[in-house]
């Protein structure tokens, strides 16, 4: 299979598993989010230590520990996406599916805001304009939620924030994620033998079946995660960058007819205006690629040419 279309189905796969994770956090229940969100922490060392061992891939932890820079980077990658996991749990297992879905539809924009107020970077106006709309169907939403949406702002101002700082930290999507959870495993196993001790625990206590299910929840985090890096470095960002929208989509699909969450009109309206913000911020990428790609063909041309 051609590396493309293999990268493509990887893509694929990783955002319908992460669309589709609001089906699996409430058959955890009777568990809280917290601590769901502590065994997510230690089953996914777990997990991706299991990964490690099957590829022997063991040399870069050595050559980690004297990059104080990378861990430092790491470790604060770590705190920001168990808020991220944590508000997600909590909104998914208390039925604000539909919010969480809108966190991912304007992370890009986010994304976007964080090059230009963090990076300097430069706008262009078509950019200008799909950010507008993002801040328009903000209010729209807010009015329509009689509150501020801070799930889906928490969502997507953590996850962007912690996109920026993996960038920036360049490491691998097993060797990032065994020293994210290296960070946070040492207060999860206190907090779950703290539920341990004060009879609040549900693992073991629950059957077989709902233990088993917390395992599974570091198997469906480091999966995807794995999924997604084979794909980023298959596939060209922009067509990356049109995948990711599988997720909220199937996030909203079982909002709306799983969970069975209201959709007033008004906030039909509110969504509306984020898919038009999406679909302006994405023709501008896509032309853009295009029209780099082929200033690029013509300079290779021309060198070609020239020599």
């Amino acid at each position: 299979m051609p590396d493309l279309r293999r990268g493509v189905l990887f893509g694929i796969a990783a955002y319908t598993m992460w669309g589709l994770f609001p089906l699996y956090w409430p058959l955890l229940k009777p568990s809280g989010a917290v601590e769901i969100l502590a065994h997510r922490i230690a089953w996914s060392l777990i997990t991706v230590i299991v990964v490690l061992a099957v590829r022997r891939h063991w040399s870069w932890f050595r050559t980690m520990m004297r990059q104080p820079r990378e861990l430092g980077l790491l470790a604060l990658a770590a705190v920001i996406v168990t808020v991220n996991w944590g508000v997600y749990i909590y909104a998914v297992n208390s039925g604000h599916v539909v919010e969480t879905a809108l966190g991912y539809f304007i992370n890009p924009l986010v994304s976007v805001l964080f090059g230009v107020v963090l990076l300097r970077e430069r706008l262009r106006p078509l950019q200008w304009t799909a950010v507008g709309f993002g801040a328009l169907a903000v209010v729209v939403l807010t009015i329509d939620y009689g509150r501020l949406p801070w799930i889906a702002l928490t969502l997507a101002v953590s996850f962007g924030v912690y996109g920026l700082i993996k960038k920036h930290a360049n490491v691998g999507a097993a060797e990032s994620l065994t020293v994210e959870t290296l960070v946070l495993v040492a207060p999860a196993l206190g907090y779950l033998i703290y539920l341990e001790s004060a009879g609040q625990a549900t693992f073991g206590h629950a059957g077989a079946g709902h233990a088993l299910l917390l395992v599974g929840a570091g198997v469906i985090t480091a999966v995807p995660l794995l999924c997604f890096t084979a794909s980023a470095i298959r596939v060209p960002l922009s067509t990356l960058g049109l995948l990711q929208y599988i997720a909220p989509v199937l996030q909203l699909l079982c909002g709306v007819l799983v969970v069975k969450e209201t959709m007033p009109a008004s906030r039909w309206i509110g969504f509306s205006i984020v898919w038009l913000a999406l679909a302006i911020f994405t023709y501008d990428s896509i032309r853009t690629a295009r029209a780099t790609a082929r200033t690029r063909r013509s300079a290779r041309t021309l060198d070609h040419v020239v020599t």
